[in-house]
């Protein structure tokens, strides 16, 4: 599987892009901003993007959300308690001195439990709120997209609207820690991890 990560906008949030080696269909999660670099790391490996998979509604993962279906012609997926945030960027980005384009409304709502196919790979989507309430993982051969419900020694803010932080907790440790310690994280912002060392380190955990 092929995985590239882009760290976009000017919060620094990580957009990964996934494509299958074998047929060349791909799904980008998370397209927060800079969608002229995301489209162009496609075509470097000759990617054709099938889905837009956001992890949650925030604007800074979700900002590019437009540009890329416009683009690609992309299904844009989100848990249904996130989607209205979709028409709610403008407003919200305004907030920290930020223009965000609001994002057409999603082609698919996505639960806990669905399953999501590009390529030879499956997605399983794991709902993880506390960070918001619509928030989810993408999990995917022992490797969890975790949004932002999990960092490197850190956990999701949860003083924004929706957020909970007993939530968050319960998310993490009832879902995400019942993977094996070397399953890798790839957080929504900095670097990766995994779930053993989050266990063992993570002050908030």
């Amino acid at each position: 599987m092929i995985i590239k990560k882009l760290e976009v906008g000017p919060v620094m949030a990580n957009c990964y892009i996934l494509g299958c080696e074998k047929t060349k269909e791909a799904v980008v999660i998370d397209p927060g901003d800079e969608t002229a670099r995301i489209l162009l790391s496609l075509a470097d490996s000759k990617l054709k993007l099938k889905y837009i998979l956001n992890t949650h509604g925030h604007f800074d993962h979700v900002g590019g959300n437009k540009a890329m279906k416009d683009a690609t012609g992309a299904d844009i997926m989100i848990h249904p308690l996130d989607a209205p945030m979709l028409q709610q960027l403008s407003m919200t980005s305004a907030v920290f001195g930020l223009h965000v384009e609001n994002s057409p409304p999603a082609d698919r709502l996505i639960k806990d439990g669905d399953d999501i196919s590009f390529g030879i790979f499956t997605i399983k989507v794991i709902h993880t709120p506390g960070h918001t309430p619509g928030g989810v993982t993408f999990n995917i051969e022992k490797r969890l997209f975790a949004g932002d419900t999990l960092f490197a020694g850190s956990i999701g803010r949860t003083d924004l609207p929706g957020g909970h932080f007993n939530t968050l907790i319960s998310s993490i440790k009832d879902k995400l820690f019942k993977f094996d310690d070397d399953t890798e994280v790839f957080t929504g912002h900095g670097p990766e991890t995994t779930i053993g060392n989050e266990k063992r380190f993570n002050p908030f955990l």
